[in-house]
């Protein structure tokens, strides 16, 4: 079995897949510093047109996922809030097998969010 990370988003708003969202991935390193590793947009799905690690990029330690949940939903509404109640929303999370797929989703709505480990 190949290792790897994915997500997508769903807006659960408006009832779809949350296309266009900008997602942050990071690495925890030793100390507690953080190391960017990629940006992302979602697709028309929701989802990122490719894993976000797999193979040899995924190794054992902590993550993070930055989900930009405030911009997405600026794009909605010119009468957004100011500050907006959801901004971005990290899920940080570990990676014991590196063999895994970690799937990461994200359920929001401009006041709320969940995630859980997919498959």
């Amino acid at each position: 079995m190949v290792g790897q990370l994915t997500t997508h988003v769903l807006d659960i708003a408006h009832g779809l897949p949350a296309e266009g969202m900008k997602i942050e991935l990071w690495r925890l390193e030793e100390g507690g510093e953080k190391k960017h590793l990629k940006t992302v947009l979602t697709n028309t799905d929701g989802r990122t047109n490719a894993p976000l690690l797999q193979d040899e990029e995924l190794k054992r330690g902590v993550y993070e996922l930055v989900f930009f949940v405030g911009d997405y939903f600026g794009e909605f509404s010119e009468n957004s809030p100011d500050p907006v109640f959801l901004d971005q929303v990290p899920i940080r999370f570990g990676v014991s097998d590196i063999a895994a797929h970690y799937h990461v989703p994200l359920l929001t709505a401009p006041w709320s969010y969940s995630t859980y480990r997919g498959s």
